[in-house]
């Protein structure tokens, strides 16, 4: 007897959408077509789009240290309520996940307590090069993070020899948080104090080209893969278009969504960000590159803080916002306004996190392959409400807005995770595991 049948689903398959039935035993993918045999369970999907498991490529989950803003658990929670099977979840935790002890520490926190499936990052320091080398076969490892200007946390890398010395070692893909710290340090004069609107001008966009120029440099020159994580200057996306291969990188929702000043006049320091929102003609340029398929992921850079801390007098409030659970929603609206074309979410949530990182059995509808699906309804609306926020923050920038098209299920190893907005079953989700 068959674990699961999902009926009647216009799924996506070899790059278009068929009304196919997907069976599904023991965790894969048995077989897709028309399915006669019975099973335990039965999700109709008739009228509803079924899509490989979507995969957010950056989250921070807070846990060990902060949390009472999150941790691995509700972070989980709200990845599944969104739509999300699969996360990266980030190291500048405290302490920091930059040792193999560390990073074990983290398996050992994540086990029955994580909803979704999930890998985590490795962190770079600028004296941890022999464990960098040596992340081939570490279960559950998605990359290295490298924070070449400060932001939250203190793992940081700013000197050119030290982040030379990272790439010369990394064993896995090199993602990095690309400011350039000397600028950082020299604009910080240009703060007004209790104005958000002077984050961008601090944190201006030579400071994010300058690092992204630079990073490229050593990433080429070493031959090694390095992924630019939410980049946000049109000067970066011009630059970046022209380097690819080894080169990727990642735009995220929030950044093709609002922008500046509108987005500090409507939120103040809730829309304050590492690197920042900034105006419509970089917002332009980002979409430019999403259109013309030039960028390489979406993810969400999850980085919550509670409200009190959210609402300190800037620049003493904390910079990041929650995503993981409204990333799906906001791509799916956009689509809906004719921005992108489903196939391109799909590249970019699905098949290019795989093919980057060398993710096993994920990203696609295949037999054999995982039986990770985001079911989705391109015509249902919903509306972005801090009550109805999974992550322990219990804020969402997105508050009162609201979406056409959202996930309606969330299903891993061919179990049913989230049905209509609740959270099904028990947490157990499993490490990713990686080419």
């Amino acid at each position: 007897m068959l674990d699961l049948i999902i009926k009647n689903g216009e799924c996506y398959i070899n790059g278009k959408l068929e009304t196919k039935d997907i069976a599904v035993k023991d965790g894969k993918i048995l077989k897709i077509g028309e399915i006669k045999e019975d099973a335990k369970e039965i999700y109709e999907a008739k009228n509803l789009t079924v899509l490989p498991g979507c995969i957010d490529t950056q989250t921070h989950f807070r846990e060990p240290g902060s949390t009472d803003t999150e941790d691995l658990h509700s972070g989980s929670r709200a990845a599944i309520v969104g739509g999300i099977t699969a996360v990266f979840e980030m190291p500048n935790t405290n302490p920091p996940t930059s040792n193999k002890k560390e990073f074990q520490r983290k398996l050992d926190l994540a086990k029955d307590r994580m909803y979704c499936n999930y890998a985590f990052y490795f962190g770079a320091t600028a004296d941890n090069a022999n464990e960098l080398a040596d992340l081939k076969n570490l279960e559950g490892c998605c990359g290295i993070k490298l924070f070449a200007g400060s932001s939250t946390g203190n793992l940081l890398v700013a000197e050119e020899k030290d982040i030379e010395t990272v790439f010369k070692n990394s064993s896995k893909v090199v993602s990095v948080h690309s400011e350039d710290e000397e600028i950082l340090i020299r604009n910080k004069k240009l703060i007004k104090q209790g104005d958000v609107h002077t984050h961008p001008i601090w944190r201006s966009d030579e400071c994010a080209i300058s690092s992204t120029r630079r990073i490229v440099r050593i990433a080429e020159r070493y031959k090694k893969k390095a992924h630019i994580l939410h980049v946000t200057t049109k000067q970066e996306v011009d630059f970046l278009s022209q380097h690819k291969g080894n080169i990727t990188f990642e735009i995220t929702p929030q950044h093709l969504t609002i922008y500046a000043p509108d987005c500090y006049d409507k939120l103040g320091t809730y829309a304050q960000m590492n690197p920042p929102l900034r105006d419509k003609s970089h917002y332009d340029r980002l979409w430019h590159a999403v259109k013309n398929n030039l960028n390489d992921t979406i993810g969400s850079d999850h980085a919550p803080h509670l409200k009190i801390n959210k609402e300190k007098e800037y620049p003493n409030s904390p910079s990041g916002m929650p995503g993981v659970q409204t990333l799906m929603p906001i791509m799916l609206n956009h689509i809906n306004e004719g921005r992108l074309s489903l196939e391109q979410l799909i590249k970019l949530v699905c098949e290019n996190p795989v093919k980057i990182f060398g993710i096993k059995n994920k990203g696609f509808i295949k037999e054999g392959y995982d039986a990770d699906f985001t079911v989705i309804d391109m015509n249902k609306k919903i509306k972005i409400e801090n009550n109805k926020i999974e992550s322990k923050c219990g804020w969402s920038p997105f508050d009162g807005d609201e979406f056409k098209g959202t996930p309606v299920a969330t299903i891993i190893a061919g179990k049913i995770k989230m049905k209509d907005g609740e959270i099904v079953g028990d947490p157990d989700g499993t490490p990713l595991q990686f080419n």
